[in-house]
């Protein structure tokens, strides 16, 4: 039966990631260094950091690398200088994408990402063309399954804004960016384990796909997610699952 699968989305994603291990790390090591140069080295009193740490640990990142990305971020050892970009666009029905760039060369990287768009019939767009349809925010999305009660309860007993239940069973919890590790350790507390844990750029409403035009945005994500230089790519494009 066709319909919107959230839980499909993310285990598409996960399985892509899982098959591109080493550009995976790539993005991880360099997600530490910046973490580690605009908060400091120390993970408890930085909270960017600690995520990031927690992300190459799932990663299988080996801890020699993260400790060198760490020395890196934090000035004790010499390496490259990234710079944070943000582009903002448009895919397939106009669908809106935001791309979240690490990149010690900012021409390349515009380079590679208007080529993305353009080849795969998206349009890049101008700074905050399309960030006002996404909120900056905490996401934890359970799988099917998951006692919604339980999670209601401690998710909002530790200052989530909202729990929902999708309609193929996944649970999210949203919550502001800044209750984010307060949430998260109340779920490790309560043995709920999330699928995802992250703070990201929540789209305020989505925007249906199916057929040839969800196939060109999947095209899309997919390359720009390849990229070196890419970080975070965020969409408002729900794809149909036509199985």
């Amino acid at each position: 039966m066709a319909g919107h699968s959230k839980w499909a989305n993310i285990q598409h994603r996960k399985n892509r990631q899982d098959a591109k291990r080493g550009l995976l790390w790539t993005k991880l090591i360099r997600e530490i260094t910046v973490a580690a140069r605009d908060g400091g080295g120390d993970p408890g009193m930085n909270p960017r950091l600690r995520l990031a740490l927690e992300k190459a640990s799932a990663g299988n990142v080996p801890k020699d690398t993260v400790n060198k990305a760490i020395q890196r971020g934090s000035g004790r050892l010499e390496g490259v200088s990234y710079e944070e970009i943000r582009y903002e666009g448009y895919g397939a029905g106009g669908a809106a994408i935001i791309v979240d760039c690490l990149t010690d060369n900012r021409t390349r990287t515009v380079a590679e990402v208007r080529h993305a768009f353009s080849k795969f019939g998206g349009n890049l767009g101008t700074d905050g063309s399309v960030a006002y349809q996404f909120r900056h925010c905490g996401q934890f999305v359970f799988a099917p399954g998951t006692p919604e009660d339980r999670v209601f309860e401690v998710g909002l007993e530790a200052g989530a804004d909202d729990v929902q239940r999708a309609d193929d069973g996944s649970v999210e919890v949203v919550c502001a960016p800044g209750d984010f590790e307060k949430v998260r350790q109340s779920f490790v507390s309560a043995r709920l384990v999330p699928e995802v844990a992250d703070i990201t750029m929540k789209a305020l409403n989505e925007v249906a796909l199916q057929g040839d035009e969800a196939q060109k945005m999947k095209r899309l994500l997919e390359a720009l997610e390849d990229l070196d230089d890419v970080q975070h790519v965020y969409t408002s494009a729900a794809i149909e699952d036509e199985s």
